[in-house]
């Protein structure tokens, strides 16, 4: 039988996973990171992490098919490349050549949120769906665009970068330096930030209640609990950020019109509690309303989605 290793280049942890053909996670060992770190040394810890896992399970490196990485940033996967990513400080990161030094296998590299797309497809919320698109909600908004089983990145594996479609021309200033992208209004600290400025316009909120009075401890869920518990500032910033993502979720419906959304990220535990109202306000919006729309699903897959898909990368990445 053939195995995949998927590494995961996060700024706080590098993980490795050992997967099969299928996808299932055969086992999978995680260190600290940061990003004071050069990169070579990020991949020796890397290569001595997969050495002990396939130890551990009696694996032969000639039974292994390939290696595959995924890291924020840009790739050039025909070079094997890490263009850029400015959370670790890496441009032009030779990632193939690097992993090559101890392997002689194929390596391949993608962006995260591109690896977590594929994962949901091979064996999570997609599986069995030919066009799929996945959205990650946390510090920002990343995500992958599935088109018959392979992940889309554009001819320079650049594209999908779908939180920097901007939904409010002139808005609110975005990391990446434009005004009123997507994920500067429904990315995690843009909801935290809206549900602190309610909770200092309105002392009598039920927020300062659910944070015991310290507004540093809101979260993602603070607005949703608020607003479950009658408390109108809560509801109201619950709904304008579900207005929010509903915007976005609209125009990649209107431009893709994928088989379905998967909603991934911590905000995604919430359930139908997040899906059902953002289906209808999805269902308000889309230009071609009288054909069948996407299913909406949470993510399945979990904080190991980068690693599995990076694991996949070898088998249904379209090269």
């Amino acid at each position: 039988m053939k195995y995949f290793v998927g590494v995961e280049i996060g700024v706080t942890q590098i993980s490795v996973g050992i997967v099969d053909k299928y996808g299932r996670l055969i086992n999978k060992d995680i260190r600290a990171n940061s990003n004071v770190r050069h990169y070579t040394e990020i991949i020796k810890n890397a290569v001595d992490m997969t050495e002990v896992l396939l130890d551990k399970e009696g694996i032969d490196i000639k039974n292994v098919k390939c290696i595959g990485v995924g890291c924020p940033g840009i790739p050039n996967d025909k070079d094997g490349v890490l263009v850029r990513n400015y959370t670790l400080n890496f441009q032009n990161i030779p990632i193939r050549a690097e992993f090559q030094k101890y392997f002689k296998l194929p390596v391949y590299v993608d962006n995260d949120a591109n690896c977590a797309a594929l994962a949901e497809s091979v064996a999570g919320a997609a599986e069995d769906i030919d066009y799929s698109v996945t959205v990650r909600i946390g510090t920002g908004i990343g995500g992958g665009i599935i088109i018959h089983n392979k992940i889309y990145t554009g001819f320079n594996f650049a594209g999908a970068e779908l939180g920097h479609m901007v939904i409010s021309m002139g808005g609110e200033k975005c990391t990446c330096g434009r005004k009123g992208c997507w994920e500067a209004y429904a990315a995690v600290p843009a909801l935290i930030k809206q549900t602190r400025d309610a909770a200092v316009q309105n002392p009598q909120s039920l927020i300062h209640k659910i944070t015991d009075g310290d507004l540093t401890k809101i979260n993602e869920f603070t607005a949703y609990e608020a607003q479950k518990q009658g408390d109108p500032g809560g509801k109201e910033v619950f709904d304008r950020y579900l207005e929010y993502l509903a915007e976005g979720i609209t125009n990649l419906i209107n431009i893709l019109m994928p088989e379905a959304i998967i909603i991934g990220g911590q905000i995604s535990k919430l359930g139908e509690g997040l899906l059902q109202p953002l289906r209808k306000l999805v269902a308000e919006r889309v230009y071609a309303k009288e054909v069948s729309q996407p299913e909406f699903k949470t993510a399945e897959i979990g904080s190991s989605a980068v690693m599995i898909g990076a694991a996949m990368l070898g088998l249904y990445k379209d090269r």
